[in-house]
């Protein structure tokens, strides 16, 4: 993987919290009320998916995750990524966290979507407005091959009951089959502007009202639509009493060993690896991650 280089980076996350063991032996109100406190991210889709695994009524609130998925998908696009290459957020309407025609012509310019075709697609990147100018300067800094993973297995239902798996667990998810995200992929591979394009679109279809489908597989288990990819939650109770409880966020699948960030890494170039914090930023993990660079002999 790092091609005879005599470096390579690696990702260092901090320690998880014992969710398991701070779940076992509570009651079933108390775990639906606790998981989405302890975490700061995702809190909508962490209540859905803890209800409907412990088989809680009012497990679904479909506009409730919608306004989140939208709200971070907003902020990482017009804030956080644009902040890398120095440049102003972009300036968004009143009220711009309930959606609308005046957020998408904000983010998408006078047309108010994104392209639907390839072809449509390069001419859309060369408009001074919204989305597009964080396109052009992510097209403009990583060369094709660079900063990508493998074409990875998308998360399934299966594969997101295990934190292990080496998947593609991302919005990417989604918006897989789109011409244009399929035709970047394919020009650039998974790199920054494939993961970019995919939350733009994503961001479109939670802006469109696109279904947001939470499922439980089994009982016991609940898969719901996050910001990050697909969230999964497994309980297991007696009486009213929580006996067994984990989670498998996109986060686990990411850093799985061989995964989606190591492979990202790997494939920086040793000139390039002050870029590694913009990646990261568009891998956007849901916990703080360090990244070091380890020589090799």
């Amino acid at each position: 993987m790092l091609d005879g280089r005599t470096h390579s980076l690696r990702a260092q996350r901090a320690a998880p919290l014992p969710v398991g063991e701070m779940m076992r032996g509570k009651s079933r109100e108390e775990v639906a009320e606790l998981l989405p406190r302890l975490f700061n991210l995702c809190r909508s889709a962490q209540a859905m998916a803890a209800r409907l695994a412990l088989g809680m009524p009012e497990a679904e609130d479909s506009d409730a995750l919608r306004t989140e998925i939208l709200r971070d998908h907003i902020l990482r696009l017009t804030m956080i990524l644009p902040g890398h290459f120095g440049q102003s957020p972009l300036s968004l309407p009143t009220g711009w966290q309930s959606g609308g025609d005046l957020l998408a012509e904000a983010l998408f310019g006078p047309q108010r979507e994104l392209p639907d075709a390839p072809e449509a697609f390069d001419a859309f990147c060369q408009a001074d407005t919204g989305v597009a100018l964080l396109f052009q300067k992510i097209s403009s800094l990583f060369h094709a091959g660079e900063a990508v993973s493998d074409a990875l297995p998308f998360v399934s239902g299966k594969t997101g009951l295990d934190p292990l798996a080496r998947v593609e667990n991302s919005c990417a998810v989604r918006v897989q089959d789109h011409p244009v995200v399929t035709a970047v992929e394919k020009t650039h591979g998974r790199g920054p502007l494939w993961r970019v394009v995919a939350r733009a679109y994503d961001l479109q279809a939670m802006l469109q009202g696109t279904p947001l489908l939470a499922r439980s597989p089994q009982p016991g288990v609940a898969q719901v639509p996050a910001t990050r990819g697909l969230y999964t939650v497994q309980a297991e109770t007696e009486a009213d009493l929580v006996t067994r409880f984990a989670r498998v966020t996109p986060t686990d699948h990411l850093q799985a060993r061989g995964g989606v960030m190591d492979q990202t890494l790997a494939s920086l170039g040793a000139d390039r690896t002050g870029l590694a914090p913009l990646v990261i930023d568009i891998l956007d993990p849901c916990s703080p991650i360090r990244v070091t660079e380890v020589a090799h002999a």
